[in-house]
């Protein structure tokens, strides 16, 4: 247990300042603070108001997660934080404040990406990685089928939404429906009391000459509101349990139909999911039916890891440091759109170099100014 590295984690993609600590696949604590009251009366998230908010969260949340792990940040072995993909703002919040945490503790620094950190939460669940292991990543800012043979070097996007993500109609569905946001949730409670099949939504690109792995929500997302908006005009009430139910089982079904027919053509064995929308209870309950039945093995994290977290960041950080990984130069900055081919953002000088040990990172300094 002392040899695993310890790490922590910062997370500011969007409006969550989440600070993770992990030790190697143990994680030790969890700290978030949210923004999205704040949003909520905007119907979505406003950039500069995230910003904002994760200036004044940051140096709380690092603290609280330090007390909740029972550790010294002198002690750590890294600094990991999210570089991208995300809000321009509030990326370049969380990658300011780890590059002034790992300065001044001289600890080499991590810049990862949001998506692969997606998938290697699951290992503070479930243990270790399969290799090969195909994931879906659904929420409100991305529905993707990823191909991960190496989580620090080596993930491959199959498949992506092409307009709304998951999570994003999910939230347009539930303003039309005066349901508040975020929608995911709320939409979630409802469609639990209504029939998901009283009402025939479409399936976007779900064709025989359509892409087999991409996602298209805005379709669906025009045919609900449109369905919606002829009910009021003919003065008759919208059945919101219903509609909720029939929206969710058309998203879910083309979310795990794509899902496992990825991991049949690719001959893969194990199916993660992940992403604030793998919170929803139908569509983790369809997709285990659905591996069950074609012999995958699947593995979603409880749903408290499957929205923005620090924990995310901070195991992939101990997953670099493990592997000894090339970390990041001081002059890391936040990519809003960083490739998910791009599991971190190493320095410059060791690019290609994943066997050296991290000297570079203490150049400007070896003392430890943490007080």
């Amino acid at each position: 247990m002392a040899d695993e590295p310890l790490v922590l984690g910062i997370e500011t993609s969007c409006d969550e300042t989440g600070v993770g600590i992990v030790r190697g696949n143990t994680l030790l604590a969890d700290a978030v603070a949210s923004s999205v009251d704040e949003h909520a009366r905007f119907g979505g998230v406003v950039p500069e108001v995230a910003s904002r908010a994760h200036l004044e969260a940051m140096v709380p949340t690092i603290d609280r997660a330090l007390k909740d792990a029972g550790v010294s940040a002198r002690d750590l072995d890294g600094i990991a934080v999210t570089a991208g993909p995300g809000l321009a703002g509030a990326l370049l919040v969380g990658v300011s404040a780890a590059k002034a945490y790992a300065y001044a503790l001289g600890k080499p620094l991590y810049g990862v990406n949001h998506l692969a950190s997606h998938i290697c939460v699951d290992q503070l669940e479930h243990g270790p990685l399969p290799e090969p292991t195909m994931a879906l990543l659904v929420s409100g800012g991305h529905s993707s089928l990823l191909l991960s043979t190496d989580i620090t070097s080596d993930v491959r996007p199959m498949g992506a939404t092409i307009d709304d993500a998951a999570g994003e109609a999910f939230d347009k569905i539930a303003r039309v429906l005066n349901l508040g946001f975020p929608g995911g949730p709320v939409i979630d409670r409802y469609a639990k009391e209504g029939d998901p099949s009283a009402i025939a939504f479409p399936r976007g690109l779900t064709g025989p000459r359509d892409p087999a792995y991409d996602f298209s929500f805005s379709g669906l997302k025009t045919s609900v509101a449109r369905w919606i908006e002829a009910k009021r005009a003919a003065g008759e009430e919208v059945p919101v349990r219903d509609v909720s139910a029939s929206f969710q089982e058309a998203v879910v079904d083309v979310l795990t139909r794509k899902a496992v027919r990825a991991c049949k053509d690719q001959g893969v064995d194990h199916l993660m999911i992940g992403g604030g929308v793998a919170a929803n209870s139908r569509l983790r309950a369809l997709a285990q039916e659905r591996c069950e039945a074609a012999g995958i093995r699947l593995r979603v994290p409880r749903p408290k890891l499957c929205t923005d977290n620090g924990a995310m960041v901070a195991a992939l950080g101990a997953e670099m440091v493990s592997r000894n990984r090339a970390a990041s130069d001081w002059d890391l900055s936040a990519d809003s759109s960083l490739p998910v081919t791009d599991p971190h953002v190493p320095g410059r000088s060791h690019e290609h170099d994943h066997d050296h040990d991290h000297d570079h990172v203490h150049e400007v300094s070896k003392e430890n100014l943490y007080s």
